[in-house]
């Protein structure tokens, strides 16, 4: 994996657990990020998140705690200064439903607890060297959801449905 100098990241830390977000705080000061604000309160995040835009998002999703929601705030609220920024979802929800509900939402990566310093810094990098383009319509905004093309994928779909409808 490639190495990379964090030291300029601006990370915004919203997790329910105080010991989880103590362990991801003592996790980005070693990998050498110096800027960064921690919370439990979603509306506290969002009010840091508007006075200091981070580069990256790190939020928890627990029945205490709804960062999907938090998520659909960042990404179209009208007075979010970047509903562009990375959002990583740091959940124990680890069912396909949720990974679905939080790709749906507008997450950019997935982080299944419990966390260790290892899977922090691949979706950090992830994010770094995956930088997806974004799609907006009328009820989505993020990261596109497609992590792969495949080729010749979608002109074979449109063929199969245009053949289906002149059957």
């Amino acid at each position: 994996m490639q190495s990379y100098n964090l030291s300029n990241l601006n990370i915004l830390i919203l997790e329910n657990n105080k010991l989880i977000r103590r362990l991801m705080s003592t996790v980005f000061h070693e990998f050498g990020v110096r800027k960064g604000q921690k919370t439990g309160d979603p509306e506290d995040a969002f009010e840091m998140f508007t006075s200091n835009t981070p580069d990256i998002i790190i939020s928890d999703w627990s029945p205490e705690l709804d960062g999907i929601e938090f998520v659909k705030r960042v990404r179209s609220a009208p007075d979010s200064p970047d509903p562009f920024v990375p959002i990583i979802i740091c959940t124990g929800n680890t069912e396909k439903r949720h990974v679905s509900t939080a790709r749906d939402a507008g997450m950019t990566e997935f982080l299944v607890k419990p966390v260790s310093a290892k899977p922090i810094y691949s979706r950090i990098v992830a994010v770094i060297e995956h930088n997806r383009r974004f799609v907006r319509n009328h009820n989505f905004f993020g990261p596109d959801r497609r992590r792969r093309v495949l080729p010749g994928l979608a002109v074979e779909r449109r063929r199969m449905l245009r053949a289906s409808a002149l059957c």
